[in-house]
């Protein structure tokens, strides 16, 4: 053993080793109980960010953890390869976007590789490799066939100048993020999977997912958003049809003062239509369609909107009121239209104030402190109805349900469930994603690829503009195909799928990578499956993982898996800050991996990261920090190396003899105990740490004594390099073979701890005077509160200072503190 702590070399040369003896390569094995850990693949941008390194660190400790103490461990990684930056590489640079991505995932690779992340490689997976979306072109067709993939038309974002249309998220002030052109909206055919057929059992599952963060179940059921109200038909004056709307509060319909129709409603030309407000309304239609759903749903934006010059019945009061049209109504929430009560709606309240509405109050508050009928803002709380004929006097949340029951006794309304959720938009107009394996037949219509013909490959005779439709529809190649049921010549989908798509089943490919046969085994993902621990960040809290849930759903009705649920566990790390700020290259306060493993190794990188905080809290940079891992790491280092040649012939056994040496065990079993909960369980990776770094400092006092317990002493190194391998796995392979063991520090079992060896004959008692500290004392463990009394007042010290004076009360703590109040 080298006397300096040489980490360019020890790390170099563990990497080197567990790659040429696959040490992480791993198998079904019947005989072991299974753990798979996953973090969430990354995009291959070609540099990992801190973020990544505290991710990738959280998931690699628990698998070296669990695989030590005897599971057999998946611990995958792949990239989810595919995505709008290699095409936009493409048309800046004229790289091609299999080029771009290829030398990305490579870098990427020895970054990981380099940090010594215990990865099976061999299972490694690209979305952007035909071996890899094959499969999900066949995934795509089993949906198809089932009902869960149709086309439709629908409005989109459209840029006039990049001739491409845009996410909502692209679309800033109504102006194209790439060119500042105005964004219209265009009627687009696309292609759709229908998740709202399973929005009750992704609703209901979440109770089931004890191993989940709170707060992502509540965000992904406000994403679903479901909500139990009423459909009311409204009629409209002077017109034939009437108006439905969804309302979950038909408590309020005797408030009710106007009407609102999303600009895309489908009555809102056919209403103005002959009317004096036609070209007002015309006027505020071609205004509204450069503003991004985003934009208009924002509550910090003012309300818009005007007056289409129609009237609509209350069908309880007969009262006519006005109806509007205004940006704040989607037409794919609900039914497009909305019945507006201002006195009780926020939203509904900052339009009646601004366009002069009535506000008619009909749920009276409990506090007497609110005026009802001079409101500054509306009053959404619960409270008795008011101006409700018949439901008066009643709780507004009781009158819900008979107002139901009367609206459909009168047959002009009835209970209704809607949901916020959507189905799910999957069609791209770009190059670099899976191709749809979709074929439109002049004859058939859409038909889905030949199995046998996949993978549809995405052609290389493409040209990168950043305009048109599809880069796709550029190839002379690519559209022609031959109907897979008629046989006629037919044109293939130019769209490509959405990137969400690849990452929601690519969990499932992990469990039988090399699979040509088929997207996995049903035997492999039932060995493996599901995920025992998945580890991301929080961003990912809703599509991701709502995509995810949906694919392993309907993979579970068609058969093909054994779960109906992916992920058991999940955990959600915080953010990496530095200045108070998130990392960014645009802020200039990003630190790289490769400067932090360049300067002190990746053992201090990932000893820092782990250290600095709990894992699902906001992890703050300092310098300071990484510093102090690294004198931490060669602390430890110098200790091992003190002590090899000393405990190099010393016995396997030990017989626990003086005070020192039980101080020792103790310290030592606790911090195995410690950090076998911490690091198993807890994911309390912090505390572990500190705990591993106590029983250095007691090591170090130990190895200073006379008479030393040579079979103890080697207990105790070869322990803190088992327990400590899984946060810094270099310098401990390096330490382990130091002390004469061969192979590697993974493929040793997780130390046990000895539970007696946890109970200290005496403990140290402090002795307080009205809660100040005035004596400490050691005493025999276990002492009565009687006791620890008698102690306490025969001390000379305690006489002396309670001399004179009245005790009032004794306060004790069995083995921890006495207070003594006195007056």
């Amino acid at each position: 053993m080298i006397e300096k702590y040489n980490f360019r070399e020890f790390e170099k040369k563990w990497q080197n080793y567990w790659e040429e003896n696959k040490v992480f390569e791993t198998s079904e094995d019947k005989d072991k109980e299974k753990y798979y850990v996953l973090e969430m693949f990354p995009y291959p941008s070609g540099k990992l960010h801190m973020g990544h390194v505290r991710n990738y660190s959280i998931g690699d400790v628990i698998a070296r953890y669990k695989n030590m103490a005897g599971f057999n461990v998946l611990h995958p990684m792949g990239y989810d390869s595919f995505g709008l930056p290699a095409e936009n590489a493409a048309i800046k640079h004229g790289i091609a976007p299999d080029k771009w991505t290829t030398e990305n995932i490579a870098e990427m690779t020895q970054q990981l590789k380099e940090l010594g992340f215990a990865y099976d490689w061999d299972r490694e997976v690209a979305t952007c490799r035909p071996e890899y979306y094959k499969w999900m072109q066949w995934i795509f067709i089993q949906f198809y066939n089932k009902g869960l993939a149709y086309k439709k038309e629908n409005p989109v974002n459209w840029c006039p100048s990049c001739q491409t249309v845009l996410a909502n998220e692209q679309v800033v002030n109504g102006n194209c993020e790439r060119c500042n052109s105005l964004v219209g909206k265009k009627e687009l055919s696309q292609w759709y999977f229908k998740i709202t057929d399973y929005a009750d059992r992704l609703l209901d599952n979440l109770d089931q997912l004890e191993g989940w963060p709170s707060k992502v179940k509540i965000m992904q059921k406000n994403w679903i958003g479901k909500s139990v109200g009423a459909e009311v038909d409204f009629e409209i004056d002077g017109f034939s049809e009437k108006l439905k709307i969804f309302t979950t509060r038909p408590d309020t319909l005797y408030g009710v003062t106007y009407m609102v129709l999303a600009p895309e409603h489908p009555y809102v030309k056919l209403l103005v239509e002959g009317t004096d407000q036609k070209a007002e309304v015309e006027k505020y239609l071609d205004e509204v369609q450069h503003k991004s759903d985003i934009e208009r749903t924002s509550t910090t934006n003012e309300k818009t909107g005007v007056f289409m010059g129609r009237y609509a019945i209350n069908p309880l009061n007969g009262k006519k009121v006005p109806i509007f049209i205004s940006d704040y109504v989607l037409m794919h929430y609900g039914t497009g239209a909305i019945m507006a009560v201002p006195a009780h709606d926020e939203r509904d309240f900052e339009f009646a104030t601004k366009f002069g509405c009535e506000i008619i109050p009909v749920v009276e508050p409990a506090d007497p402190s609110i005026d009802i009928n001079n409101l500054k803002e509306a009053f959404v709380a619960e409270g008795k109805m008011i101006h409700s004929d018949m439901f008066t006097g009643m709780n507004n949340q009781e009158a819900i349900i008979k107002i139901i029951d009367y609206l459909e006794e009168k047959g002009i309304g009835k209970k209704s469930i809607n949901y916020r959720l959507r189905d799910w938009l999957i069609s791209r107009q770009r190059y670099w994603g899976t191709p749809i394996p979709m074929i439109y037949c002049e004859d058939c219509g859409w038909v889905p690829e030949k199995e046998e013909n996949l993978p549809v490959l995405l052609p290389t005779d493409v040209q990168f503009t950043g305009k048109g439709e599809s880069p796709l529809a550029t190839s002379k190649t690519f559209a022609h195909a031959v109907c897979p049921t008629c046989g006629k010549p037919a044109r293939r989908e130019m769209d490509t799928m959405d990137t969400f798509l690849d990452s929601s089943w690519y969990f499932l490919r992990y469990t039988d990578a090399k699979n040509d046969k088929e997207a996995f085994s049903k035997e492999k993902q039932e060995y493996w499956m599901n995920v025992d621990q998945y580890i991301g960040g929080v961003e990912h809290a809703i599509l991701h993982l709502m995509y995810a849930r949906f694919f392993q759903m309907a993979l579970y009705d068609l058969g093909y898996t054994t779960n109906e649920e992916p992920f058991e566990n999940l955990l959600t790390q915080g953010m990496v800050i530095k200045d108070g700020k998130k990392m960014s290259k645009s802020i200039g306060n990003v630190v790289t991996p490769a400067e932090i493993i360049e300067k002190y190794g990746a053992d201090t990188a990932r000893l820092f990261i782990l250290f600095a905080a709990p894992p699902d809290k906001e992890l703050d940079w300092s310098d300071a920090g990484v510093e102090g891992s690294y004198r931490f790491l060669n602390r430890v280092y110098r200790l091992v190396y003190e002590l090899t040649d000393v405990i190099k012939h010393a016995p396997d056994s030990y017989i626990l003899e003086t005070e020192e040496d039980k101080s020792l065990a103790f310290e030592m079993n606790t911090t195995i105990k410690k950090v076998s909960e911490d690091v198993g369980g807890r994911f309390s990776f912090n505390t572990a740490i500190s705990s591993i770094m106590e029983m250095v400092n007691e090591m170090y006092r130990y190895k200073e004594i006379e008479d030393i317990n040579l079979g103890l002493l080697k207990a105790a190194v070869e322990n803190l390099v088992l327990i400590l391998s899984p946060f810094t796995p270099h310098i401990c392979e390096e330490m382990w073979q130091s002390l004469g063991h061969e192979g590697s520090v993974y493929k040793m079992s997780w130390p046990t701890y000895d539970p007696a060896a946890m109970v200290r004959d005496t403990v140290e008692i402090v002795i307080q005077i009205n809660g100040k500290v005035k004596e400490k004392m050691n005493v025999a463990n276990g002492l009565s509160k009687e006791e620890l009394e008698k102690l306490a007042m025969d001390s000379d010290k305690i006489k002396t200072l309670t001399e004179g004076k009245t005790i009032a009360k004794i306060i004790a703590v069995p083995n921890k503190l006495l207070n003594i109040v006195v007056k």
